[in-house]
C-alpha cells in the first residue's frame, strides 16, 4: 500500500511541477531535504510536502529582498 501511495504522490508532484514551470523555485531542494528528514522520522511524504512549502517560502523571501535592494529605474 505504501508503494502505491508513494508512486501516486510522485506522479502528482511531477504533474504539478510540469504545470507550474519556473514557479517551483526552491521546492525541489526543500522537498529533498524535507523528504529525507521526514523519512528518518517515518513520514517521508509529509516531510517532502512541508520541505517544498518552506523552500518556496524562502526562495520568494530571497527574491523580495533582492528586488528591494535594487534601485528602481524609471523611464
Amino acid at each position: 500500500m505504501k508503494s502505491i501511495l508513494f508512486g501516486a504522490t510522485l506522479a502528482l508532484a511531477g504533474l504539478s511541477l510540469a504545470t507550474t514551470g519556473a514557479d517551483a523555485k526552491g521546492c525541489l531542494k526543500g522537498a529533498a531535504v524535507g523528504g529525507l528528514a521526514g523519512h528518518v522520522a517515518g513520514h517521508g511524504v509529509l516531510g517532502a510536502a512541508a520541505g517544498c512549502a518552506v523552500g518556496r517560502h524562502q526562495a520568494n523571501k530571497r527574491d523580495r529582498q533582492q528586488n528591494q535592494a535594487q534601485p528602481q529605474q524609471g523611464n
